[in-house]
């Protein structure tokens, strides 16, 4: 993977970034994909990669910055190869998110935030996934895991193997 600490894309990503940038009448609106790109490419948004995106973009790192921190899928630091983001909204908090949360951070040995010593699974907590009939539910990766118990969430984290 290349190094996000010193960005460059390829030639072929840069003529991917040029296709989307055409795409938008404001070029501004391929900021998102090509960020995603980047995400893709590097395997998290670094600071260097901020303004190496700005540069392409004629934007200020700031604006890249604003961009990346809103949004909570873009990762700033090094992520594991799977990321668990547990809901921990109303629905999802009535329904046991909070006893979901503590059997995960038992089991994985980190908080909410971190990774596991091996790299493998990055734990998060999320405001709300948008699934309340699936309470209490987490993203695991692209996918949606809902009705979540302690011996629900063994058997996905088994599965992870």
């Amino acid at each position: 993977m290349p190094d996000p600490r010193h960005p460059e894309f390829t030639p072929e990503q840069l003529a991917e970034v040029r296709r989307l940038q055409s795409l938008y009448p404001d070029t501004r609106g391929a900021l998102l994909p090509v960020l995603h790109m980047a995400q893709d490419a590097f395997g998290y948004i670094s600071l260097p990669l901020e303004e190496y995106i700005a540069g392409l973009f004629g934007l200020s790192p700031a604006h890249v910055h604003e961009v990346v921190t809103f949004y909570t899928m873009f990762f700033q630091q090094p992520k594991g190869r799977h990321v668990l983001a547990v809901c921990h909204n109303l629905s999802c908090h009535l329904l046991g998110a909070k006893g979901i949360i503590e059997h995960l951070k038992e089991r994985l040995g980190i908080e909410p935030g971190e990774t596991t010593a091996d790299g493998k699974i990055t734990l998060l907590t999320v405001e709300c996934l948008c699934a309340c009939e699936q309470a209490p539910m987490m993203q695991v990766d692209d996918r949606y895991e809902g009705c979540l118990t302690p011996g629900r969430v063994d058997t996905i984290l088994d599965g992870l193997k």
